[in-house]
C-alpha cells in the first residue's frame, strides 16, 4: 500500500502541510499528500488582513521568480494577503485544486526556501480553504482570481505553528514570506462523453466528484494489462518521471466478480484531494506505471492489473487478497 507522508511536497526541501498524519493507498511510494485534519495544538489562525507595516517589497515581472525585499524591522503579528497584480480569470472558491508558482522566504536572516520558478522547481497544487494545507496558501488563494500575483506574510499560526518545521528550518516563531502567482484551476475530475466499455470489462460510473461505481462483470480477468481511454482528455500526454495529480478509485476483480457494485478497496475522493505521485519511476504498482505513461492530461483511464503488475502473492486484507487483478478508474488531472 501507499504510505501517505506527512508532508506535501512543493520542491524536495520545502514541504507545507498544516501536519503529518498516515493512511493506506495502493503502494508504498515516495508522493505525498497532507492530512486531513488539522493539528489540534495549532493556535487561532488570524483574519488575513490586506496590508500591515512593515511590509516586504516584492519586485520582478509576473510570471518569472520574485525578487522578495525584507525589512530589517521585525514583523507584525498580521497574516497578510495582499494583491499585487489582479487576474483577470476564474475566482478561486473553496476546494479548487489551484495551480500556482511561488517564491518563499523566512523573514528572520532573510533565508530563501525557495521557488517553483528554480531548476527543478515544480508549481504547487493547492485546495483552497483546507485545513489540511497552512492557512499560507490556501487560505490565501481563496478568493483570489486566476492570473493574480500576491504576496504573502504569515506568522507562525498561519504557517507551521508553534510546532515550525525543522526539516527545511522553521522555528516555531518564523514569520515566512511567499510571493504565489496563480496559475490555473485544475479540473476535479475528466470531463467529456465516457465511450462504450466491452461487456467482458468493468463498467465504470465515475459521473459524480465521488468514488466511482465499478460493476464487475462474472467472467474472468483478462491476463494482460488492459489500459482503456474512456475519456480522451485534450493536455499533453504524460511522460515518465513527471509529477502526475489523479483521482482514482480501485476495486478487486475476482473477489468482486458478478457483484453490484463492486466494493471499492481505496479511493483517492476519500482523502478529499487528487493523489499524487512521480510516474514511471517505481514508485507506485507497475500497471500504473506501464498503463498511464502516454496518455493525455485529461483523460480517464479504466486499468486491469494482473496480479503480477500489481501485489502478486501479497495479501493486502479482505477487499484485496493475495493474487488479485485490479480494476482502476483512473482521471488525469494534471501532469508536472
Amino acid at each position: 500500500m501507499r504510505r501517505r507522508l506527512a508532508a506535501l511536497v512543493i520542491v524536495p526541501a520545502l514541504l507545507l502541510t498544516a501536519c503529518g498524519g498516515e493512511d493506506e493507498k495502493p503502494k508504498d511510494d515516495a508522493s505525498a499528500s497532507p492530512s486531513a485534519t488539522p493539528s489540534p495544538s495549532r493556535p487561532p489562525v488570524p483574519k488575513p488582513v490586506a496590508s500591515a507595516s512593515p511590509l516586504p517589497q516584492v519586485s520582478g515581472e509576473q510570471g518569472e521568480k520574485a525578487t522578495i525585499t525584507v525589512p530589517k524591522d521585525d514583523p507584525s503579528t498580521s497574516f497578510v494577503v495582499k494583491t499585487l497584480t489582479p487576474g483577470t480569470g476564474a475566482e478561486v472558491k473553496k476546494d479548487d485544486l489551484v495551480v500556482a508558482d511561488f517564491t518563499a522566504k523566512i523573514w528572520k536572516g532573510n533565508k530563501n526556501l525557495g521557488s517553483s520558478y528554480d531548476e527543478g522547481g515544480v508549481p504547487q497544487v493547492i485546495t483552497a480553504g483546507s485545513p489540511a494545507v497552512i492557512p499560507a496558501f490556501a487560505d490565501a488563494v481563496t478568493g483570489q482570481k486566476v492570473g493574480s500575483r500576491v504576496l504573502v506574510v504569515a506568522p507562525p499560526a498561519a504557517a507551521f505553528g508553534p510546532s515550525g518545521n525543522p526539516q527545511i528550518g522553521v522555528s516555531g516563531t518564523d514569520t515566512l514570506v511567499f510571493v504565489l502567482d496563480i496559475e490555473s484551476i485544475m479540473p476535479k475530475k475528466a470531463e467529456g462523453q465516457q465511450k462504450e466499455i466491452p461487456a467482458n470489462l468493468p463498467q465504470i460510473d465515475a459521473s459524480k466528484e465521488a468514488p466511482a461505481t465499478i460493476r464487475i462483470p462474472k467472467n474472468d480477468p483478462p491476463a494482460k494489462l488492459v489500459s482503456d481511454v474512456l475519456i480522451e482528455g485534450k493536455g499533453a500526454e504524460v511522460k515518465s518521471g513527471q509529477r502526475v495529480f489523479m483521482q482514482y478509485t480501485g476495486a478487486a476483480w475476482e473477489i468482486n466478480k458478478g457483484k453490484d457494485p463492486a466494493k471499492n478497496f481505496d479511493s483517492s475522493w476519500n482523502a478529499g484531494k487528487p493523489f499524487d505521485t512521480i510516474i514511471g519511476q517505481g514508485q507506485v504498482i507497475q500497471g500504473w506505471d506501464k498503463g498511464l505513461i502516454g496518455k493525455k492530461v485529461g483523460s480517464r483511464v479504466l486499468l486491469v492489473i494482473p496480479p503480477d503488475q500489481a501485489y502478486g502473492d501479497q495479501d493486502k486484507g479482505p477487499e484485496l487478497p493475495a493474487n488479485s487483478t485490479l480494476v482502476f478508474v483512473v482521471d488525469i488531472l494534471g501532469a508536472m
